[in-house]
């Protein structure tokens, strides 16, 4: 993998356990996630930068890879088929594109009613949203970066122990202005982090 050693960092910044973060990666330069403690999920939303409607889309990425799981080589698209970044290294090998970001709606439906008061990832993308002028109506199916959500012969989703470990990152490059936001997810009622959420790290270099 490309080391942030050998290109010039722009950007190095660690999100606090369950906090949300965003920037804007412009085209060629590229961003690096790092689990630093390993099996932390990561949730990601992608827009245009120059056009905050031209978001990622799940459906047209899918669609175009043959595959619900992102690794080296995935071209992220959005609704109208733009790619806006590529996953150019993966230490990992799977990340999940399916299973949605924790709400406190959904953590009371699967956990119980005693989870409604838990900060999860919706809220975080809502509160790093109205940063740049984005709303409820502009969040879509994101990105789970280090999450393992193995598909059952029957269709049944799993969230599981994640394959991640602590160093592994994943990295993309912009291939056009791309502003990022992210849930560092406070998710404790599954696997998803080890039922306990640590610190991630971000690099952008070119």
């Amino acid at each position: 993998m490309t080391t942030v050693t050998e290109r010039t960092v722009v950007l190095d910044e660690t999100v606090a356990a369950c906090a949300p973060w965003s920037t804007v990666v412009r085209a060629g330069q590229q961003w690096q996630i790092i689990d630093l403690y390993g099996n932390q999920a990561v949730d990601c939303l992608l827009y245009s930068a120059a056009d905050h409607a031209d978001r990622y889309s799940a459906q047209a990425t899918v669609a175009a890879q043959r595959n619900i799981f992102l690794t080296t080589g995935s071209v992220l698209r959005a609704e109208s088929g733009t790619a806006l970044m590529t996953v150019v290294a993966d230490e990992v090998g799977n990340h999940d594109t399916i299973a949605g970001a924790c709400s406190q709606e959904s953590n009371t439906l699967r956990y119980g009613h005693h989870t409604r008061h838990q900060h999860a990832c919706v809220e975080n993308f809502l509160t790093e949203a109205l940063r740049w002028g984005l709303g409820k109506r502009d969040l879509v199916s994101n990105i789970n970066w280090f999450m393992n959500v193995p598909v059952e012969a029957d269709g049944t989703l799993g969230i599981v122990d994640g394959l991640s470990a602590p160093g592994k990152s994943v990295m993309l490059r912009a291939e056009i202005d791309t502003l990022v936001l992210i849930s560092n997810c406070p998710q404790i009622n599954n696997p998803c982090n080890g039922f306990d959420p640590t610190p991630v790290r971000m690099v952008v270099t070119q």
